[in-house]
């Protein structure tokens, strides 16, 4: 008796009988049919969505079928609220709440900023929009694999020869073969460390301009390294940094917004947080406050 009770079959079938049960509970309780209206607002919605996916206008049989599975969600839809399947659901609870959020968020970017809010914005968060230093300069490779034991000789008869040469010195004929390039115009700093290594860009940052020195060590091997200019990083104009700035404040707007919402919102209800019994959790009381 116990095995047949634990059949998927059997839970299946006491599933559908009270699906079935429910449904005409509820069937029998409406009195009329309710009525289904499909706008001309939303066959053509529709129709710009498939337009839109598919590059091209439907046909018009497409069309139909488009609102003929429209028709078909809105019975389901309308079907699983009466019964009550959308309830405690955590995937539909996070949808709606998601869906709200981008209600309160639309209203917060219709307005636009003045120039003396953005500039405020730019005041008060100067390093997120600081323009980084920026390095031209040329360099020679020279590979460990191809000078093992004798790297650091090497290294020094060619930064002679180089410094003999000045400026004028061919350091893409000398050298080592290296994919990357020799010769690096303007480049910001973050950059040369995302290629080159942390430690190679920041021993850039303190060499002299315009002579050949080193070598400098990145992850490849050696460098001879030629500074030819360096600017150093600063605060930007607001017209620098304009549309960086314009979207910072929008996102600003909208994190304040969609707080602004949830706070008018949970002043509606009475929140009681059930602290757990001891020993069963081991973390403090919860709080509403947003961190």
């Amino acid at each position: 008796m116990k095995r047949f009770l634990r059949e998927p079959l059997l839970h299946f079938l006491v599933l559908g009988a009270a699906l079935f049960v429910a449904y005409g509970a509820i069937n029998a309780r409406s009195s009329g049919k309710d009525e289904i209206v499909v706008t001309a607002g939303q066959i053509e919605h529709l129709a710009i969505g498939f337009t839109r996916s598919w590059r091209r206008p439907p046909t018009a049989d497409e069309l139909q079928d488009l609102v003929r599975n429209y028709v078909r969600e809105e019975v389901y839809y309308r079907q699983a609220k009466e019964m009550g399947l959308d309830r405690d659901d955590p995937i539909i609870r996070r949808r709606l709440q998601q869906k709200l959020e981008f209600v309160s968020e639309d209203v917060a970017t219709q307005a636009e900023p003045s120039d003396s809010d953005l500039n405020n914005l730019l005041r008060s968060q100067p390093e997120k929009f600081r323009i980084g230093r920026k390095i031209t300069f040329s360099h020679v490779y020279l590979s460990p694999e191809r000078h093992s034991g004798k790297l650091d000789d090497v290294a020094a008869q060619l930064l002679i020869q180089l410094n003999n040469d000045g400026a004028m010195a061919d350091n893409s004929a000398l050298g080592d073969r290296f994919l990357l390039g020799t010769k690096f115009e303007a480049m910001p700093s973050s950059e040369v460390a995302k290629l080159f290594g942390t430690m190679f860009s920041d021993r850039l940052a303190e060499l002299g301009i315009g002579k050949w020195q080193g070598p400098v060590k990145s992850g490849y091997g050696l460098h001879l390294v030629f500074v030819q200019e360096r600017t150093d990083g600063r605060i930007p104009d607001l017209n620098e940094v304009r549309e960086a700035v314009l979207r910072e404040w929008k996102e600003t707007q909208r994190s304040k917004a969609n707080e602004d919402v949830y706070k008018k919102l949970l002043s509606r209800y009475s929140v009681t947080i059930e602290v757990p019994r001891a020993g069963e959790l081991d973390t403090k009381r919860p709080s509403l406050a947003q961190r």
